[in-house]
């Protein structure tokens, strides 16, 4: 089968399999990725997610991750969702989810549309394949660019003119020889939204993220207590953040989200803060099974819904944050504490 065609059939796959967009790029194609990580990494900006250093040699350099690999296919799965997030932060009292895990998680659905994709392929081309969805050492935004996806925004975030920045990146790396398409340029412009109403200032300058003011390291990957300055930036956000990716313009041309599964599920579409902080262990992973959140634990969990809960001003909510003085994890009754302090207006922090 000549180039051209397998490269036109496999872009019909791929819709097929319910991406929104494929496009083409190979391994060598970003060479700037290894100074960035090492200048990220060497100002700390990484804070405790230490398998960013684990693994920075093949992160930096897809091409070492698997020599034989001539061609990474990547590819742009929407998951748009159907309201403002930002109105979410307005009822203090629920919480607020990321809209990416208000549903199933979304690594078990874009893996399987990428094996769908890989197993079509192989049998077309008789290549080799491996397929990667965020949870190996590949840097998927820099390849996205290099692809024609889009472009890595201000916030750091990949964003494109027919998606908008609400859609995940799945990645096909293939022995098999394909054209590659021609790299997306920035179009940013002098537009700043997504840097002003970042409540930590996260972003030291444009292009550039400090994990460890980011509200999604700090509600995700960050154990134990968050900072005490930090903690009335957070608001009522208990897993992740959107606010960056609710404001940038080019969302008017995103695509609305093709699989249910990503639509919000009622109970975790603004939940009550009441209701959450009193999960037990069990309870958690039955609430959370299939979903994302369950990674991170009840006790982080529950500590980012005491926060919440501290910066709720609702005094209804202290007598929920007493009952978690005395957990079992030290992290949880510092949280409860504070929460009790700050709705008592004894703590100003």
């Amino acid at each position: 089968m000549a180039l051209g065609d397998l490269k036109s059939r496999l872009a019909e796959e791929a819709t097929d399999a319910g991406f929104a967009m494929a496009r083409i790029c190979t391994p060598d194609s970003v060479p700037e990725v290894p100074g960035r990580l090492t200048a990220f990494l060497e100002a700390g900006r990484h804070g405790q997610m230490t398998w960013l250093e684990d693994r920075a040699t093949w992160r930096g350099d897809p091409a070492a991750l698997w020599p034989d690999a001539q061609s990474v296919i990547m590819l742009a799965e929407a998951y748009t969702p159907d309201h403002d997030p930002l109105e979410d932060l307005k009822r203090q009292d629920r919480g607020v989810v990321s809209v990416y895990a208000r549903n199933k998680d979304y690594h078990d659905i874009v893996k399987k549309r990428l094996k769908r994709v890989a197993r079509w392929l192989v049998a077309e081309a008789a290549c080799e394949v491996k397929v990667f969805v965020d949870t190996a050492p590949v840097p998927e935004k820099a390849l996205g660019q290099a692809a024609g996806l889009g472009w890595q925004g201000k916030h750091t975030n990949l964003l494109s003119r027919d998606l908008g920045n609400w859609f995940f990146l799945g990645a096909i790396f293939t022995t098999a020889k394909l054209q590659p398409d021609e790299p997306e340029v920035d179009h940013c412009g002098s537009c700043r939204r997504c840097l002003d109403i970042c409540p930590t200032d996260a972003f030291p300058a444009p292009y550039q993220l400090d994990a460890r003011l980011c509200i999604s390291y700090l509600t995700i990957e960050h154990k134990g207590p968050v900072d005490e300055a930090l903690r009335p930036k957070l608001g009522n956000r208990i897993y992740g953040c959107d606010d960056c990716l609710a404001v940038c313009p080019w969302n008017k041309f995103a695509n609305t989200a093709r699989d249910y599964r990503y639509a919000a599920r009622d109970d975790l579409n603004a939940p009550p803060l009441a209701d959450l902080a009193m999960l037990d262990e069990t309870q958690f992973r039955a609430f959370f099974s299939g979903s994302p959140i369950k990674r991170i634990g009840r006790d982080r969990f529950v500590r980012n819904v005491l926060y919440a809960i501290g910066n709720s001003g609702d005094p209804a909510l202290c007598d929920t944050a007493r009952q978690l003085i005395a957990d079992p994890d030290p992290t949880v009754s510092d949280a409860a504490l504070w929460a009790v302090g700050r709705l008592q207006g004894t703590s100003s922090k």
